[in-house]
């Protein structure tokens, strides 16, 4: 093999080898595209935060135990939303009011 060939030689393997960077770093730029325009999609599609929450009680039996207002760092884990109407009529049942986020004091 004489100079020339190792050289061409050493041109094709680094030419093939850039090819394949190339191309995983393509395929690699696309998968983050593709989570990206998922992610925004998720977003775009995810319901609305409730602006009530009703925290309920230990057990199905148990009466409830807080109302709040959506996004209260204090509600429960279990709490789930309820309309305007639901929270009046909790709070005149005698359900409490979350005493951080004050949801009687925000429907007076």
């Amino acid at each position: 093999m004489t100079r020339l060939d190792a050289l061409r030689f050493a041109r094709r393997v680094v030419a093939e080898h850039t090819a394949r960077q190339l191309a995983a770093i393509d395929q690699w730029i696309a998968d983050e595209e593709r989570r990206e325009a998922e992610q925004h999609t998720g977003r775009e599609r995810r319901p609305a935060k409730p602006a009530w929450l009703l925290e309920p009680g230990l057990n199905r039996e148990a009466p409830a135990v807080y109302v709040h207002r959506g996004g209260c760092w204090n509600a429960g884990g279990r709490s789930h939303g309820i309309d305007q109407a639901g929270v009046r009529q909790a709070l005149a049942d005698g359900v409490a009011a979350c005493p951080h986020c004050r949801p009687d004091t925000a429907l007076d």
